[in-house]
């Protein structure tokens, strides 16, 4: 499997209030492949200087920067950490606070100081699903496949989830159709949910804390039965149609591709509707100053952000003024991050900050999105 340490929404929450200098976050792309590894590593490294540059310019305490890279060090010289990495990798680190995220997408490495985290690539890793499991599932067999963005699907291992129907309800041979009578005999349907009901207990342990979707492939009534008693949050309401008993693994993933490819297209379009509607009202702006202020105010409803720009500045903290500069250092910071930020925690609704990368392909940018280049950024408030 990809090891994965998907932050949750209270973890994204709590490093974006920190305040406190040094704050330093670094992005790095790492392997999958534990042979190839040692590269990141001395990456890590290289980035690691940069920021101690960063913070000796900016005048930070030597003490406090020894501290900060002899932590990140440990990182680097822990080798079992090394052997089960992702395609990303985030490091944040202060005086007080130190966490490391490993992320499915492939980010660009970045290093930023500040008083504050930078967490546009993390909340990007988090919006789109660019992995998924699959769950195969027929009378004859069962099994949960795991799609990353470039490596071969491989069946997961679920030691608790029974290998087909007939696990599932104790039975040693077929149940043709009408071949059970008597006063505990079950129906075909009721069967069938107890079966689903066996592999979705079976699947909990594996899925605990994941956020990628679950696409079911399956023939009907198997496919609507397990969507129907399924306790997993992101089952997908698309299914891969017909027999997966003997479909293989890369198969069921390139239809499952196609699926992850509509669930993403579909969010796009929903997003570009509503920021038509509201840009004729008035509502809506890809202006970056008028953005800014309306996230210091909590009149953002949703924000979309280009995670592969950088513009460094500062938002005022009262009036959301915007303050611009040429070159990211100690004392500036990203305000596209900082405005994702506002968007995302400055008010009580369910809205929130999406990102999207300015290239295209599966989780890339839509050139269709309105934008500006010195501020690509979007907002439709209420």
């Amino acid at each position: 499997m990809l090891h994965i340490d998907l932050p949750t929404r209270a973890q994204i929450d709590q490093l974006a209030r920190y305040r406190g200098r040094p704050a330093l976050s670094i992005f790095l792309r790492t392997t999958p492949i534990t042979q190839e590894a040692q590269a990141d590593r001395i990456e890590l490294k290289n980035l690691l200087k940069t920021a101690a540059e960063q913070m000796r310019s900016g005048n930070v305490d030597k003490r406090a920067i020894a501290d900060i890279e002899a932590e990140v060090q440990q990182v680097i010289d822990d080798d079992s950490f090394w052997a089960t990495q992702a395609h990303s990798l985030a490091v944040f680190a202060a005086l007080d606070r130190f966490a490391t995220f490993r992320l499915p997408n492939k980010l660009a490495n970045a290093v930023e100081v500040s008083d504050r985290f930078h967490l546009s690539p993390l909340i990007r890793a988090v919006t789109f699903p660019h992995e998924a499991f699959i769950l195969a599932i027929g009378v004859g067999s069962a099994r949960l496949i795991e799609l990353t963005a470039d490596l071969p699907a491989e069946t997961v291992s679920t030691p608790d989830m029974p290998k087909d129907f007939y696990q599932a309800l104790r039975r040693r041979s077929r149940l043709e159709k009408g071949a059970m009578r008597g006063p505990e005999a079950m129906s075909d349907s009721a069967m069938l949910d107890r079966y689903a009901r066996a592999v979705d207990r079976g699947l909990r342990p594996v899925l605990a804390g994941q956020e990628a979707p679950l696409i079911v492939a399956a023939t009907e009534p198997m496919a609507s039965t397990f969507r129907r008693v399924s306790s997993y949050p992101n089952t997908a309401s698309e299914v891969i149609g017909g027999s997966a008993d003997e479909a293989p693994d890369h198969a069921l993933a390139a239809e499952a591709r196609k699926i992850l490819d509509k669930i993403y297209a579909d969010e796009i379009a929903a997003f570009k509707m509503l920021y038509a509607t509201r840009a004729g009202q008035g509502r809506a702006t890809s202006d970056l100053s008028q953005a800014a202020r309306a996230a210091t105010f909590g009149a953002v409803d949703t924000l979309m952000v280009d995670m592969d720009a950088s513009v460094s500045g500062v938002v005022d903290e009262e009036t959301g003024a915007l303050s611009l500069d040429r070159e990211p250092d100690a004392l500036n910071y990203s305000v596209l991050d900082e405005i994702a930020r506002r968007a995302g925690h400055g008010r009580a609704s369910d809205g929130g900050a999406a990102g999207r990368s300015s290239g295209g392909g599966r989780g890339g940018g839509d050139p269709a999105l309105p934008s500006v280049t010195s501020s690509p950024t979007l907002a439709p408030w209420r």
